[in-house]
């Protein structure tokens, strides 16, 4: 295994951890979407998953290595999903307690507007689509650019759930935020 792809699988792990940890210090659900809408984000996210990280999967050229592994391809990886794991990480942490794996309204639910969401509403998942765009030039194959596509799907239909409970929670309020702020890149 190249050292790149080595350090970018130890950046995931922490990834990993930091979120296990976090998903045992949050509020209550108040209200959760239905089983079948949580299926239409996740499970383009879990191929999209299994797409980048597996090497089980065989489809001739998509799988097979396509970027040459030199240093500067390898720093730029290294870099772009640090990164992108730094503020999915850090807009982890500044949710806190709100924070969930699915769309849901938390007992006490409050509009964060600070720290990353101070720039976009979906920083968690900005900085996950930036990780896995650094994961997929380490990695090298054409098949990440589908699992990268997957993953912004997935993360498209679930924001534009989430944005449908905040706005029947905050109401002109969050109308307010949308308007300043960008979805997953900051608005110029």
């Amino acid at each position: 295994m190249f050292a790149g792809v080595s350090i970018i699988s130890s950046l995931w792990m922490v990834f990993a951890i930091v979120w296990i940890i976090g998903w045992l210090r949050t509020k209550p659900t108040q209200e959760r979407q239905p089983l079948q809408q949580r299926l239409l984000y996740g499970i383009p996210v879990l191929i999209g998953s299994y797409l980048m990280l597996s090497d089980r999967v065989s489809l001739g050229w998509w799988t097979s290595r396509t970027l040459p592994r030199t240093a500067a391809i390898q720093a730029t990886a290294i870099l772009l999903t640090a990164a992108g794991i730094a503020l999915a990480i850090w807009a982890r942490f500044y949710i806190g307690q709100n924070w969930s794996g699915t769309v849901t309204i938390k007992v006490g639910h409050t509009l964060i507007r600070t720290g990353p969401y101070r720039w976009v509403r979906h920083p968690i998942y900005s900085g996950i689509l930036l990780a896995m765009i650094g994961t997929a030039l380490a990695r090298g194959k054409p098949i990440s650019v589908l699992a990268i596509v997957l993953f912004w799907f997935g993360f498209w239909f679930k924001s534009r759930l989430e944005e449908q409970f905040m706005r029947k929670t905050f109401g002109q309020e969050y109308d307010e935020y949308a308007r300043s702020t960008g979805a997953l890149v900051p608005k110029l």
